[in-house]
């Protein structure tokens, strides 16, 4: 059977491939760092040859995707000032291919189908974990936590927290065929496990927060448009009233402490003061992309030693906006604010808006995900990694256009009779 290459490009008919090199892909974001360039070679396999079907359907009309390529562009021109340019440079080159192939998969690839390539990806990222993973000490808190075949728990949990975000997607939000509903079952139960076997206070508290801000939404979706948006905005102030009343109050140290950790987040605290203290160096356009944690660097070694990284790599401040300003500085920051939110704000307007967007929520989901854990992690701004391929892909959803509905007949000829009368 002859299958038209066209087909490969048609987020209406490739579901099968699509959905295959969706879970391949998030397979290499988890691992690339154990399989080295080969898996990198198969990432770039799957999408960069869609160019060649059809470039202009594949890679859309470059104008709406300036916006989207400036961080990774200012990242590059970082090379030129950058305190470790051979650096700056290999990294922002993987950094602009990978937001390439993200927006390849954009135009490729539907919202439903990212779900569920998303859904298996996750079961077999974690199915890997849960095989060939490990416990691991932590010397900042004194404890074991399962890493699984990460290397830090944080990336365990993200990927857990994933695997739930997507499951409630795929029943709650899309209704997927029961298959599906059965694969999401499976990759739900396994998530849960993994995401409290990590131990990683960010991600349990990030994704139940966003999967009640989902929930909360879809509540409010069967009201009418106007007491929607009434009833979510006097929502979302007594929202930070109250969380503010809870700080206050001295409740961040309880849940803290149901995690072993304490006020200092075991040591982010005085990570997050050494990172605000290298921004203020180059605070304008910073010391360039991924050139602050190198090995010979006075800072980094430093601070290598202070958290016991023996490998002296794969560390971080532990804050993305701490990290993008120390890197690129105050106007690379403003750049991936944008980026991050916008895709947030325009999917909720859809949401309050149009009830009927189930593409809204996902994407809205995801942004919200994104956003809650950027205060404590680095998801978004290196190459290779699932947070910055979904944050390209849900700034890129929203520069689509939508699909005109043909009108029939009948409603075309009151349009023309319409028009004739206003003449």
């Amino acid at each position: 059977m002859k299958i038209a290459k066209a087909s490969l490009i048609d987020p209406d008919r490739n579901a099968v491939y699509a959905t295959a090199a969706v879970a391949l892909s998030f397979f290499v974001f988890a691992y690339s760092s154990r399989f080295g360039q080969i898996s990198i070679l198969a990432y770039y396999g799957l999408w960069l040859p869609l160019v060649l079907v059809d470039y202009r359907r594949v890679l859309g009309h470059p104008g709406r995707s300036l916006w989207i390529f400036a961080f990774a562009m200012l990242c590059f021109l970082s090379s030129f000032w950058s305190a470790a340019p051979g650096v700056s440079f290999r990294a922002s080159i993987q950094y602009l291919t990978h937001v390439l192939c993200a927006l390849i998969i954009l135009r490729t690839v539907s919202v439903p189908t990212l779900v569920k390539g998303a859904l298996i990806g996750c079961l077999i990222v974690l199915v890997y974990s849960k095989l060939f993973g490990y416990y691991a000490y932590d010397p900042m808190d004194g404890t074991y936590s399962f890493v699984g075949a990460f290397s830090s728990k944080n990336q365990l949990g993200f990927y857990a927290s994933l695997g739930l975000l997507f499951t409630y997607c795929a029943v709650m939000v899309l209704k997927l065929p029961l298959l599906w509903l059965g694969i999401a079952g499976v990759t739900g139960a396994l998530s849960g496990y993994s995401i409290f076997a990590s131990q990683s206070a960010t991600s349990v508290l990030t994704t139940f927060a966003i999967l009640a801000a989902v929930l909360g939404l879809q509540v409010l979706c069967r009201l009418t448009p106007n007491i929607r948006k009434l009833i979510f905005f006097g929502g979302l102030i007594i929202a930070v009233l109250g969380i503010n009343a809870a700080l206050a109050g001295g409740a961040a140290d309880a849940i803290l402490g149901l995690f072993g950790k304490d006020s200092t987040l075991t040591g982010r605290t005085y990570l997050w003061a050494q990172g605000m203290e290298a921004a203020r160096m180059h605070p304008a356009f910073g010391i360039g992309y991924q050139a602050y944690w190198v090995k010979g660097f006075a800072d980094a070694e430093r601070l290598w030693e202070a958290f016991y990284i023996t490998s002296r790599s794969g560390f971080h401040f532990h804050n993305t906006y701490i990290e993008t300003t120390v890197e690129t500085g105050f106007v690379g920051l403003l750049i991936l604010i944008v980026t991050l939110l916008t895709p947030l704000f325009v999917n909720l307007k859809r949401i309050l808006h149009d009830a009927r967007n189930p593409e809204a929520k996902v994407m809205f989901a995801i942004s919200a995900l994104l956003l809650v854990r950027s205060f404590v992690e680095i998801d978004v701004i290196f190459p290779y990694q699932v947070g910055s391929f979904l944050m390209f892909f849900a700034a890129g959803q929203i520069s689509l256009r939508r699909r005109s509905i043909p009108l029939n007949p009948i409603a075309m000829r009151d349009i023309q009779a319409h028009r004739v009368r206003l003449a």
